[in-house]
């Protein structure tokens, strides 16, 4: 019977980790992913003796540790714009998305309301994400859809809108925010936001105060 040494188990999760990290779209998970992959395949190759993978390793392990840097270190342009309930590219952008806004928002459709607040959340001048929410009242607004695009998942752009100094919901005078319980993956993002849980006839509903 075979055992694996210690080193041959660093070897295999160097493996994982790097096959892993190339499933991932977002470009962050799947630089950190890569990086424990590297530093893991780094140390098995050096230790066995395996020089040409030490090597190689080596130099991704650092290029990923660059470009983790200056991911988080460089300054960003966050920008929300309002637009229209009835925007064409508003629609366009959720019907081309649909199938995976349905994983965080199963039963969301557009409707055209009066009450809506609809806005594209830009990053460095591109679009990144919709958001839609529905006024009901005066100072509080149901979060209908938050939806940002896999390549842009790193929560800063969700930081950015639901800061208290957001310049959407300052201008309308917008003090509370609401959201229902739409999936796991929606709840536990907005646990992250700083949004809190309580029960409302045996269902989660989720606050945030901006003041």
């Amino acid at each position: 019977m075979h055992y694996f040494s210690f080193i041959e188990i660093i070897g295999y999760l160097g493996s994982i980790f790097i096959a892993t990290a190339m499933t991932f779209s977002s470009i962050i998970r799947l630089r950190w992913f890569s990086l424990v992959g590297t530093i893991l395949f780094t140390t098995y190759g050096f230790t066995i003796g395996a020089y040409p993978v030490g090597i190689v390793n080596a130099f991704i392990m650092i290029t990923n540790i660059v470009f983790l840097f200056r991911e988080y270190t460089k300054k960003e342009l966050f920008r929300t714009l309002e637009i229209r309930n009835d925007n064409k590219y508003l629609l366009d952008f959720i019907k081309f998305h649909k199938e995976d806004i349905a994983k965080f928002y199963p039963k969301f459709s557009i409707q055209n309301s009066e009450e809506n607040l609809s806005f594209l959340v830009l990053r460095n001048m591109q679009v990144a994400g919709v958001f839609v929410g529905r006024m009901i009242e005066k100072t509080k607004l149901c979060i209908e859809l938050d939806y940002v695009t896999s390549e842009y998942r790193d929560y800063k752009l969700g930081h950015f809108v639901y800061s208290p100094k957001q310049p959407i919901f300052k201008e309308k005078d917008i003090k509370t925010l609401i959201s229902g319980s739409y999936s796991p993956k929606n709840d536990a993002y907005l646990k992250k936001l700083g949004f809190e849980e309580k029960m409302e006839q045996g269902t989660p509903v989720y606050y945030k105060h901006l003041d």
